[in-house]
């Protein structure tokens, strides 16, 4: 078995229940949150980046410019951390627990409203990681209109996760057919259709799920 083809199914819950993770009262809040909760957390710092760019002197079509390659990156991001890491299957024992708690409850619980969108005890890290990459690789003006589109691919990700699990949309949307793309990845084949909030990579990397002959 490949890493990042998933095991067997066991259990699937099509409750809203949400079951406890952590013997601690303090942790088992961290892992919990509201989906407006990212937007408290991201939205200031992208107006902060925003701002911060401007007066350094980065143009308008400048700034758009590396906004939209930080949504490009955040995309592939995205994706890379859903195939690989989130549906990497260990073998270990401490490894099987990792990975229920990074995301295998949420494919046993998918309709677990309050683990939909990643808690910032998690998100902040990494975008602080992710920050200090850019700043590495990028001059810092850059990096900060780059950083503030990625924090705008993460929020859309984030968002629009939350809504594919608990909204209804018309047949004939977009947002219906990138809903029936992620339910598929939960219900029918999650060794295949990793991108959430867009399908963009799983067609250039071969795991869009397979069209069946009539």
């Amino acid at each position: 078995m490949s890493s990042n083809q998933a095991p067997p199914r066991h259990y699937v819950s099509n409750t809203t229940e949400s079951i406890q993770l952590f013997r601690w009262p303090w942790l088992e809040a961290l892992s919990k949150v509201y989906w407006w909760v990212p937007l408290l957390v991201y939205v200031p710092l992208i107006v902060a980046l925003t701002v911060l760019t401007t007066q350094g002197g980065l143009g308008v079509l400048e700034l758009a410019g590396w906004i939209a390659a930080g949504l490009l990156v955040w995309s592939l991001t995205e994706y890379l951390l859903h195939r690989f890491v989130f549906h990497y299957h260990p073998r270990s024992d401490w490894g099987k627990r990792l990975h229920f708690l990074m995301h295998g409850v949420h494919h046993d619980y998918p309709s677990d409203a309050m683990r939909l969108v990643m808690p910032p005890s998690v998100s902040v890290p990494l975008a602080m990681l992710f920050y200090a990459l850019f700043v590495w690789i990028l001059q810092p003006l850059w990096a900060e209109a780059l950083m503030a589109g990625f924090a705008i691919g993460y929020l859309i990700y984030d968002l629009s996760h939350y809504a594919l699990h608990h909204a209804q949309f018309r047949n004939d949307s977009w947002l219906y057919r990138l809903k029936r793309h992620h339910m598929r990845h939960h219900y029918a084949d999650p060794s295949r259709g990793f991108g959430v909030s867009s399908p963009l990579w799983d067609h250039v990397f071969g795991s869009a799920e397979r069209r069946r002959s009539r």
